[in-house]
């Protein structure tokens, strides 16, 4: 409860700041904190929050777990075997620095306006980082693991199961720590786009239905708690022990 306190008395006093700041500037169009929370109430009661909130982690869970079956083999591969590493690595170097937002165009030309285009930019903006970390976790290994396993006459297999990939674990959890984080901010900016659902929507027409700024904060705030839970189960995996196993003394 102690480690709470702070966190939550800077969040007091930045909402006590924002209320004060609109009561003085007599914003007639900003909302002030009493105003958001009762467009939220609204949007519950109504049931609209939960079909947009549905809507977005649906697009987020599919195209993440697409992202993570295929990223976390291939990045095995390519930390393994040093001819794959050698011929897609420079690939994956070119396109990994192209922001997801410039792929809207394409996924939109490719797949239409639908749910296929923002799963297709979830995909794309998570599987690079997982890619990378997962190859530079291979890459890492200590060796006396790898020699431990010789010195036993393990099998390629068994040398995969109980050394490579626990010993992996760590920076995948970390790759997908990093994609999970860069799929939740493309899926709302891809909703704001190319979709009639989803917290992206909801935020784009609040603003052009009548100007509903509480409505445009309220899902602001409501992207940005939902990030902080994503965020907090990915911190969990990594203190499962099977992750912690390359650093057990």
């Amino acid at each position: 409860m102690k480690r709470l306190l702070p966190p939550l008395a800077v969040f007091a006093v930045l909402i006590g700041l924002w209320w004060l700041v609109v009561d003085v500037s007599h914003s007639a169009i900003f909302p002030t904190p009493l105003q958001v929370a009762t467009a939220t109430v609204e949007l519950i009661r109504d049931g609209t929050l939960w079909e947009h909130i549905g809507a977005s982690l649906m697009r987020v869970a599919t195209g993440f777990g697409l992202a993570v079956l295929f990223a976390v083999p291939l990045g095995l591969w390519m930390g393994w075997v040093k001819g794959a590493y050698s011929t897609l690595n420079p690939m994956f170097q070119i396109l990994r620095p192209i922001s997801p937002i410039a792929w809207i165009p394409i996924a939109i030309l490719w797949f239409g306006v639908g749910n296929a285009s923002p799963i297709f930019l979830i995909f794309i903006s998570s599987v690079f980082p997982m890619v990378v970390q997962t190859t530079a976790g291979v890459h890492t290994i200590e060796k006396r693991y790898l020699r431990a396993a010789e010195n036993f006459g393990v099998s390629r297999y068994t040398l995969f199961r109980q050394v490579i990939i626990p010993a992996v674990l760590p920076q995948i959890i970390v790759g997908m720590r990093i994609g999970l984080g860069v799929a939740w901010l493309v899926v709302v900016a891809a909703e704001m786009i190319a979709l009639r659902s989803g917290l992206g929507y909801l935020i784009i027409d609040s603003r052009n239905a009548g100007n509903r700024y509480d409505l445009v904060i309220s899902g602001m705030i409501i992207i940005g708690l939902i990030g902080l839970s994503l965020d907090g189960l990915m911190r969990l995996l990594e203190g499962l022990r099977v992750v912690r196993w390359r650093y057990a003394h």
